[in-house]
């Protein structure tokens, strides 16, 4: 029977919490004893210097840590530079129930992370670090404004503005200042046809029938704090924005790259990838692994011989999302961009469904941006051989078919016969 082996004979396992740290340090001698020492820190900037120092001091370079909320962060800022830190899921630590104190808590990390059975998440460098805030940052202005238009929207249905039955965007060019009027001049009647753009496509008179409501005062004006609101979400987005693209100036040769992908059309599409995934494939075991850490692959959950479950995971929350996005984008039947990504998209959609297949694109994209990043090459569309076409190993050139029928028995005439 096969023994666990000692891969980090001096490590140390931390239980972090808001305000102190535990650390205990493993040092395992050549016999394969171990002895612990365990001390706790503060977890302001002094204290974990401290802690950083203490661990110099005794030779300890390998540290190991759950992911608890944003708490671990300082910790791993300041250790960075001078130990190897890795930092794993709670499931992957997490201690028997009831026979658990912060220094246990502390003891089993270091236990498990000398035997190196903690498998450790990934996190990217600093930079990648600081872009993937400023993205996910991005994307929630975006989901705040996104939750503004609804509540604009409702202030409308309310007060019997059919807006969203005559344009297609209720926050548009002709119906923004159509909403703009109402507010300035509640309850009088006026025309629409100087408002609406030359190029909109609904009748006049219909749009006038859509704008036949009556707004009370409480809802006007809480439309206009929305709409004001709104204003600021995009000011806020604008700015970040610019900040978002000085940060991710280093990285141009990969955007560039990036934006070869079906479905990534917008650098900051191309951008927000990077900051989840980073540029460095070999962080990745293969691309396999990589799709599995974005949750774009089935469960394994089988248990008796009988699979209980085959739903993809919930990992991914930011990334998994946007490349959906782009698969929707590549798979879009309008677009004749990248036709091996639309026939395969309605290949899957006939068989699994529309949502399994959006899933299936993903993950191709997602595996073209490994091998995109990793070999440095732009994206490279693959079309599989046609059914019908002919094998080369039934394509002969007239003397082997000669040879071929000599040898089965047929006598070649070399008379031409004429009926």
């Amino acid at each position: 029977m096969g023994r666990l082996k000692i891969v980090y004979p001096i490590c140390c396992g931390m239980d972090v919490h808001r305000d102190f740290v535990i650390a205990c340090i493993a040092s395992t001698s050549a016999k394969g004893v171990t002895e612990y020492a365990s001390k706790r820190f503060s977890t302001y900037s002094g204290g974990l210097r401290d802690l950083r120092d203490w661990l110099l001091e005794r030779n300890c370079r390998d540290v190991c840590m759950e992911s608890t909320g944003k708490y671990w962060f300082p910790v791993h800022n300041i250790l960075e530079t001078t130990c190897n830190v890795v930092v794993s899921h709670p499931k992957f630590v997490k201690a028997i129930k009831g026979k658990k104190t912060d220094k246990k808590d502390a003891q089993w990390i270091a236990d498990l992370f000398k035997h190196d059975l903690v498998r450790g998440s990934f996190i990217p460098p600093e930079d990648i670090r600081q872009l993937r805030d400023l993205c996910r940052y991005h994307q929630k202005l975006t989901w705040c404004a996104t939750g503004e238009k609804n509540r604009a929207q409702n202030c409308l249905t309310v007060s019997n503005f059919k807006l969203d039955s005559v344009f297609s965007n209720v926050f548009g060019k002709s119906a923004s200042a159509i909403i703009e009027q109402l507010l300035e001049h509640p309850g009088e009647e006026f025309d629409v046809a100087p408002f609406v753009h030359y190029k909109c496509k609904t009748p006049i008179s219909q749009i006038q029938e859509a704008v036949d409501g009556v707004f009370s005062p409480w809802q006007a004006e809480k439309l206009k704090i929305i709409r004001s609101h709104m204003d600021d979400l995009d000011k806020c987005k604008a700015l970040l924005e610019d900040l978002i693209l000085r940060l991710a100036e280093p990285y141009m040769p990969q955007i560039q790259l990036l934006l070869t992908v079906p479905g990534v059309s917008d650098p900051m599409t191309a951008i927000r990838i990077i900051a989840e995934i980073g540029v460095d494939m070999t962080q990745f075991e293969s691309s396999k692994h990589l799709c599995s850490w974005a949750g774009l692959t089935p469960q394994n959950n089988e248990s008796a011989g009988k699979k209980k479950t085959t739903r993809i995971g919930k990992a991914g929350q930011y990334i998994k999302p946007l490349l959906i996005q782009c698969a929707m984008a590549a798979s879009n039947p309008r677009s004749k961009l990248h036709p091996e990504i639309l026939s395969k998209h309605q290949q899957l959609k006939k068989r699994r469904g529309t949502k399994k297949a959006r899933v299936a694109i993903a993950r191709r994209l997602l595996t073209a941006i490994y091998h995109i990043l990793l070999n440095n090459e732009p994206y490279a569309p693959f079309v599989a051989p046609l059914k019908d076409s002919i094998p080369e190993d039934r394509i002969l050139t007239p003397e082997q078919a000669l040879a071929m029928l000599r040898a089965k028995g047929y006598i070649i005439s070399e008379t031409e016969t004429f009926s």
